[in-house]
């Protein structure tokens, strides 16, 4: 009797068991592999600001879908801010995360995420600080530190970086200045600012001359060129410029400037059609966009002289300024993973 005891024991754990798996841990190859590619499901999805990068997997649990079968992931992931754009659609991994000389952001993001033979990201609210001014400059005092996007001074950069680039690309039609996303300064041999900034493509063509940008409206359509630009203008400290020896003239502010052009996404898509239209030896009729010029790219032979920007609500989810505050500690094992990038803040633990 006691043995029929003990085995019934036995087998109602091992169903229990059975019926209520246990979370594997943030170090699991499965759950890293579901963060990661949720990251990349969230760039995907957002329409605004810098591509997220995953730092590490904070906490997660993992249940059952009877209904739907597979398994619900609800995660927290620590995110660094890229330098590539959202625009880019480039793959998080293949970016680089900002470092401290580049006004890093950081953050978590709670995410939804429902997994079989696929991961399909359900929902996600991201919350993201730029790192204080203070913490760099006590780690790095010679660092640059973030400046308002709204200061003359920001927008005169981003300005006269666009001015050069229009002047020095082999591009058809004139871009205008779209959005500035980021600003810094430091000082060198005088202040410098440095700008990074959205561009897009205008109806105005550079063989038209006396073409001022001003006047120059976007194209209103979905197959305009955009573009992301790193921008800097450095100027001479003024008492340089009142003590230069006679016959001497004043240097003029050195503008620098280097912009990827990025292919519409109609345009991509549209092709794609042609291609696949022709492989099948099929007819396919031409739009006729008569705006379209041949492809350059500024980024690779346009010469060069020596902010959290959240997006609104997209289909899935919020990316917003949200201050740090206190979180429980996890409660997955082995949670949270080991940081992917470390800035040497320790105060900050990044």
């Amino acid at each position: 009797m006691r043995v029929y005891v003990l085995v019934l024991c036995v087998f109602v754990l091992q169903q229990r068991t059975r019926a209520r798996p246990e979370s594997p841990g943030c170090n699991s190859p499965e759950a890293v592999r579901v963060a990661e590619e949720s990251v990349e499901q969230i760039n995907q999805d957002r329409t605004h600001g810098y591509i997220l990068s995953l730092n590490r997997l904070y906490d997660l649990s993992v249940t059952p879908e009877t209904e739907k079968g597979g398994l619900l992931y609800q995660m927290t992931l620590d995110v660094m801010e890229t330098k590539c754009h959202i625009t880019s659609r480039k793959p998080w991994k293949t970016c680089d995360a900002r470092q401290l000389h580049e006004v890093p952001v950081y953050g978590e993001c709670e995410v939804s995420v429902h997994v079989d033979s696929q991961v399909q990201l359900q929902s996600y609210s991201c919350g993201l600080r730029q790192v204080p001014a203070t913490a760099v400059v006590d780690t790095c005092p010679d660092c640059p530190t973030a400046e308002n996007l709204n200061e003359p001074v920001v927008k005169e950069t981003a300005n006269l970086s666009l001015q050069r680039f229009n002047e020095e690309s082999r591009l058809t039609n004139i871009f205008t200045l779209e959005d500035i996303t980021k600003a810094s300064s430091q000082w060198v041999v005088g202040p410098a600012y440095f700008v990074e900034f959205t561009i897009v493509e205008t109806v105005c063509s550079k063989t038209n001359d006396g073409s001022e940008v001003s006047s120059c409206p976007p194209m209103d359509c979905q197959f305009a060129h955009r573009g992301f630009c790193v921008g800097s203008h450095v100027t001479q400290e003024e008492e340089f410029e009142i003590r230069a020896p006679v016959g001497v003239k004043n240097q003029k502010p050195v503008v620098e400037v280097k912009c990827e052009i990025f292919e519409p996404q109609a345009a991509v898509a549209e092709e794609q059609a042609h291609a696949k239209a022709a492989s099948g030896h099929t007819e396919h009729q031409h739009l006729n966009h008569t705006h379209l010029h041949p492809h350059e790219h500024p980024h690779s032979d346009t010469p060069t002289s020596d902010h959290t920007d959240p997006g609104p609500r997209s289909s899935l989810g919020t990316v917003v300024d949200q201050p740090a505050s206190p979180r429980s500690a996890p409660h997955a094992s082995s949670c949270p993973s080991p940081h992917r990038h470390n800035l040497g803040l320790v105060k900050l633990r990044l």
